[in-house]
């Protein structure tokens, strides 16, 4: 994990770090910052509304931390270089995310999207920044994941259209996401894109043409949504990463389990939305396989 918090805050070391390292999630190249607070997002769930949420976001240390792309890369090189020497394989996957600068996350686009670089990047555009995301640092993105809202944030802005999926109510409208993923790889050229659907599931589509609508897990008590699209980025993050890792993985070749790898990442998050929080919500692996 790559970020910042502020130096004066005792949560980070006291609670939040021993439980991100239980988890087994390296914290080393997590900063503390003199200038800044640490960064904070304030929930607030309906009463009413199946779990549905607003955040209050106060972006903090890790918005500022986050600036010094070159040291962003050169820990991410430092990191591999140390996996090599303990003989593991380096990491091949990047997740970025849209509450770190704008410029950041452009220059670690284009940057490991290069053809020459073999890391793999998901790019899940939360929040969608109002600048929208240029051609050139999209292409070549290994995995987009948006939601209904970003997708539509997404079209207007990369592909300079009116959105065609607001207000998706039937099975009918969603037959317009077939189109949608077609655009983005033939013009942002991204080689899978997720559009995730709440209750209804979500959407996959690849360059080599493979496609379909994975149903939504049913769930009868819905608590706390907060985590659930953190969540299954996460779970899909991990079946790509170890696929990629598994010599002689070729991108092309994860067609064959996609669908697989959605439906676990699905089952994580109905697991995620029946708990409340957010950290604490995210199941084990041990809680999938048990499903």
């Amino acid at each position: 994990m790559i970020g910042a918090v502020g130096s004066m805050d005792g949560h980070y070391p006291n609670l939040i770090r021993p439980m991100l390292e239980e988890s087994g999630v390296d914290t080393t190249y997590v900063i503390e910052r003199m200038e800044s607070q640490t960064g904070s997002a304030t929930v607030i769930v309906e009463d009413a509304g199946r779990g549905e949420n607003r955040i209050l976001v106060v972006p903090g240390a890790n918005y500022e931390g986050m600036k010094d792309v070159q040291r962003i890369i050169t820990d991410i090189r430092e990191r591999d270089q140390q996996r090599q020497r303990q003989l593991d394989p380096p990491a091949n996957v990047i997740v970025l995310q849209g509450e770190i600068p704008r410029e950041t996350v452009l220059r670690l686009l284009e940057h490991f999207n290069n053809k020459e670089c073999s890391t793999h990047v998901i790019f899940n555009p939360a929040p969608v920044f109002p600048e929208g995301v240029p051609l050139s640092a999209l292409a070549g993105t290994s995995v987009l994941v948006m939601n209904e809202t970003e997708v539509a944030q997404m079209e207007r802005s990369i592909l300079g259209v009116s959105s065609s999926v607001n207000n998706l109510t039937s099975e009918k409208d969603e037959s317009k996401f077939e189109e949608l993923g077609k655009r983005f790889h033939e013009i942002a050229g991204v080689w899978i894109v997720l559009i995730t659907l709440g209750a209804r599931g979500v959407y996959f589509s690849t360059s080599t043409h493979r496609k379909g609508l994975v149903k939504g897990v049913t769930v009868q008590n819905v608590v706390d949504t907060t985590a659930a699209g953190d969540t299954f980025v996460g779970y899909f993050a991990v079946t790509f990463a170890r696929f990629l890792g598994t010599s002689p993985a070729k991108l092309e070749d994860f067609d064959m389990i996609i669908e697989q790898a959605v439906q676990a990442a699905n089952s994580a998050s109905a697991i995620c939305v029946q708990r409340q929080g957010a950290m604490q919500s995210i199941p084990f692996a041990y809680e999938i396989q048990s499903e």
